[in-house]
């Protein structure tokens, strides 16, 4: 591989550019020390020693004055065709086939392959191919050669011989040299990499033994670095932890494949006042050192250790928090069951009794009295359905809500429900409108909780609509679906307020100073009871200009059914008990 490869700013390409230079300056020094002695030969009657020292002197001044035009390439293809050209005379001159001129040809390609890029290695073999024939054909057929002298002859060959032998030789060298310092920088730069790297890095041989470790290991293990060698890396692994790192070993070192795995190991402290090893979790990243000579045997292995206790920690922090979180949820849901039911008996007997009053049962009341006795009664109603709603919301986030699904004919639960909403309906002066579609199929799902999420969106939509607004109520099958929609031209909310549909308690206009009532956990129930029935629910709203909420239910219902076995369908999976993560106590069993 060239050299010349080597990119413009690397000190290799630099020392080719110098050696380029000073080839040109030794053609220069050997035709000006030449040309004393061909200048007698060319008064005695011997030319060819003067045409060769001339030639040598053009060619190292052309070749350094493109050199310093930086021209490097064409210089370097000068000095190939000085020896190829001064290899062609002295050929010329003598039509003995492999002759010192021949000789001399043959270093223009190695001169080429020293310096220059690939074209100009291929010329360059090309051209002493075309030399070499011309050669063998001037010998074959003893075709006339430049008259010279035998004596010149050889004194110009020798010294010819000898220049382009030298200037090879002075090239050779200083492209070793090249090669050298790059390799060195490379070395150095990897070795100051590896000392330097926040991870340590530890190196392998083929049979397990450590051949470098990094001087970060140092700090990652605490110790020195010659303490990991002899199975000092191997006594630092958890007891617990070493089967795994066997394996992951071997895969790389056997099987060619890198892996990456998470352990504990011991870590020293000098410092410490007691002698308990103290374990830190690392991640081990193990890549094979693959080499095409050693195919089918075991590989070197690069190991990367990096401390990732850290993380560690702050997973077991976040799954102590979710754990306990989730206790809460649980034990708020519980709470809710309890006061729901423990609410719900005399919240009843409340209702009953002020209805009594009101009707007259138990005697006739005054105005004041009977004004105050059905101020009772809805107030205790209220409170039930606030009551309901809260059991139901609490079934829902307990998995415990059933759903008895069985085929019923869907539109006939319109008109009962708009009864349960007129007297609300009739308050706001909202004018209730219904859009069926023809041929509807039976949908498969439990009527009493589809009634709910009619009634639930049917509220909704009544309670934020203006005085002498619509309420539409539509049913019409979409796909495997059945698309029920509820549209008003109330409010309307914002885009930021749709995303967070569903959200228990969630009221877009919360605050004590809110203008509508409500506990917000009436589309957090419709929610929960559409995922029930694996469905979906969709909102689009714009300020202003109302709001439509579209709920789609699978025709046939959900995939499990309990019509038969009446088996709990769960909205939420019960959280599982968080893992405890006891590493820092197993930290003694370890060897």
């Amino acid at each position: 591989m060239s050299l010349a490869v080597a990119g413009t700013g690397h000190r290799p390409e630099m020392l080719r550019r110098k050696t380029l230079a000073n080839n040109s300056r030794i053609l220069i020094g050997l035709g000006a020390l030449a040309m004393p002695f061909a200048v007698y030969g060319l008064v005695t009657g011997a030319a060819l020693p003067f045409v060769i020292a001339a030639l040598g002197l053009a060619g190292g001044m052309v070749t350094l004055s493109l050199h310093q035009r930086k021209l490097f390439e064409e210089a370097a293809a000068g000095q190939v065709y000085t020896l190829l050209i001064l290899g062609c005379i002295l050929t010329l001159a003598d039509n003995r086939f492999g002759d010192t001129g021949l000789a001399i040809s043959a270093m223009a390609p190695i001169m080429a392959s020293l310096v220059g890029r690939e074209p100009l290695r291929r010329q360059g073999w090309l051209l002493l191919a075309a030399l070499a024939l011309v050669a063998g054909l001037a010998s074959l057929f003893a075709l006339p050669t430049i008259p010279v002298g035998s004596a010149a002859l050889m004194a110009t060959n020798f010294a010819a011989f000898v220049a382009s032998v030298c200037l090879v030789a002075h090239t050779a060298n200083r492209i070793n040299t090249a090669y050298e310092v790059h390799d060195k920088a490379q070395v150095t730069a990897y070795r100051h990499l590896l000392e330097h790297v926040q991870d340590g890095v530890i190196r392998f041989s083929s049979d397990g033994e450590i051949l470098l470790a990094s001087h970060s290991s140092e700090q990652l293990f605490g110790c020195r670095r010659y303490e990991l060698s002899n199975g000092g890396l191997g006594d630092r692994l958890h007891v617990l932890d070493r089967p795994a790192y066997l394996t992951a070993f071997a895969d790389a070192n056997q099987g060619g494949k890198s892996r990456v795995i998470e352990v504990r190991m011991r870590q020293d402290d000098p410092r410490a006042a007691t002698g308990v090893p103290r374990f830190i979790w690392v991640e081990i990243s193990l890549s094979p050192v693959l080499d095409a000579e050693t195919a089918g045997e075991r590989h070197e292995v690069v190991a990367l250790f990096r401390d990732i206790t850290s993380r560690k920690d702050n997973e077991i922090a976040m799954a102590e928090a979710r754990r306990a979180a989730e206790e809460a949820s649980a034990a708020k849901s519980r709470f809710l069951a309890t006061i729901g039911h423990e609410l719900r008996t005399p919240l009843n007997a409340v209702v009953g009794f002020s209805e009594m009053m009101t009707s007259g049962i138990g005697g006739e009341l005054s105005t004041t009295h009977r004004e105050y006795a059905g101020l009772i009664h809805q107030s205790g109603k209220h409170l039930l359905e606030v009551v309901r709603m809260l059991l139901d919301m609490s079934r829902l986030e307990a998995g415990k809500f059933e759903l008895q699904t069985e085929p019923f004919v869907v539109e006939d639960m319109i008109e009962p429900c708009f009864g349960m909403v007129e007297a609300m309906a009739a308050k706001q002066q909202v004018t209730l409108v219904t859009d069926i579609a023809g041929n509807l199929p039976l949908l498969v799902a439990d009527e009493r909780a589809c009634r709910q999420i009619l009634l639930n969106l049917l509220s909704n939509a009544i309670k934020f609509s203006h005085p002498g607004g619509r309420v539409t109520v539509s049913l019409k099958r979409q796909g495997q679906s059945l698309n029920l929609s509820i549209a008003d031209q109330g409010v309307g909310m914002a885009p930021e307020a749709l995303t967070r549909i569903g959200e228990p308690f969630f009221q877009v206009q919360d605050g004590l100073s809110r203008r509508y009532e409500g506990t917000g956990l009436g589309l957090s129930i419709v929610k929960g009871l559409v995922e029930l029935h694996q469905g979906t629910l969709r909102a689009m709203s714009e300020i202003g200009a109302g709001t439509t909420v579209t709920v789609l239910l699978p025709i046939n219902g959900p995939a499990t059914k309990s019509e038969e076995t009446a088996s709990v369908t769960p909205f939420r999976k019960e959280p599982a008990t968080a893992q405890t993560y006891s590493w820092q106590d197993e930290k003694r069993k370890a060897q």
